[in-house]
Parts: structure tokens; sequence; C-alpha cells
């Protein structure tokens, strides 16, 4: 029987209701009957302190170790002041730190991301790009999904409701799927006997 893809998600937002939580719980329903998506919540992860890099704090060593144990990565981001927000450039430097023990390596990864305004996450998003050939992962290039002027029009009650949208990232799930079995030489993922 064919094992579940394992996908972790994380939001580069902590904001409760965030447009961009709203896209990691759109893709939770979305998820083709091979993926499954975990999404894991980044509030208490603590400031990146490269004196502390070796002993890191549980949140951080969690983080990693959910990383690790998923067979690619879904990210959800804002943009803010034409970059990626703070919250996932710290995410990131915890989870891929100290030097040679990077969780990300190898990893394929997807993105994803909406905002109020027009590029709808464009620029955050190639950014985000340009961290992930130092960390070593595997970025999958389409659908782009950047949902813009996202607002209450769109996610009236917290719930993305644009169609082309929610059809956008169940191609993204469904490419991501297809891209990680491609990475790992095109073997079938079975449960062990």
């Amino acid at each position: 029987m064919e094992k579940k893809i394992k996908i972790i998600g994380f939001a580069g937002s902590l904001r409760k209701e965030s447009y961009n939580r709203a896209l990691l719980r759109a893709a939770q329903e979305l998820a083709p009957d091979n993926v499954e998506l975990e999404i894991f919540d980044l509030e208490g992860l603590p400031l990146f302190n490269q004196d502390l890099e070796n002993d890191p704090h549980p949140k951080v060593a969690d983080f990693k170790s959910r990383i690790r144990a998923a067979d690619a990565i879904l990210i959800a981001t804002p943009e803010y002041n034409y970059s990626i927000p703070g919250v996932l450039k710290n995410a990131i430097d915890c989870a891929s730190r100290p030097y040679g023990d990077n969780a990300f390596a190898g990893k394929p990864v997807a993105i994803m991301g909406a905002s109020i305004g027009m590029t709808g996450t464009a620029r955050a998003q190639y950014h985000l790009r340009q961290s992930f050939v130092f960390l070593d992962v595997y970025p999958l290039n389409s659908p782009e999904v950047m949902v813009s002027y996202a607002g209450e029009k769109n996610f009236p009650g917290g719930r993305l409701a644009d169609q082309k949208s929610r059809d956008m990232i169940k191609q993204l799930l469904v490419n991501l799927a297809e891209w990680t079995m491609k990475l790992k030489g095109g073997k079938e993922l079975k449960k062990a006997a």
C-alpha cells in the first residue's frame, strides 16, 4: 500500500487569522489523497541567537525534527516591506543552524502567499527563493500561487473562498507530490512491511 507523502507547512505570519494561515488550512482541505499536510505554528520560536545554536530551544528542536521527518515543505508567506517577514527569516535561521545541521537540506519545497497588495507576495517569494540556494532545497517552480488583494472578499470568515486560488493551491500540492517523488528517484513510498 502506498504511503502518504508527508508535507510540513508553516506560515510566515503569527497573526491567528492571517491570510497565509488560511492558505495552509485550504491546502489541508485540498490535499490529494496521497498527501498528508501537517501545519506547524511558528508562534513561540525564539529569536535566533548564534550563542545558543548548539543547545536549541525545545521549540526549535521540535521544528527541526518535524522538517526532517517530512518528505517536503510548504511555505505560506506574506510580504512585508517588499520581502519576507522577520518571523519567517528567523524560522529559517533557527532550522538551518548551526552550520552543518541544516534541517532543510535536500528537501523539495513549494511556496504560496497572500497579501492585500496588487503583487500578491511576488517579491517575498523571489527573496525566499534566494535563501533556498544556500539552504540546499529544491523549490517547485510552478504554479506560482500569489493571492493578491486578500481581504474579507477573498477570505470570508477566515476561509479562502476564491475558487481560482483554491484550484492553484490544489495544483501546487499535486505538483509538489510529483516533484517529491521525482527527487526520490521515482521510488514509490511504501509502508514498512
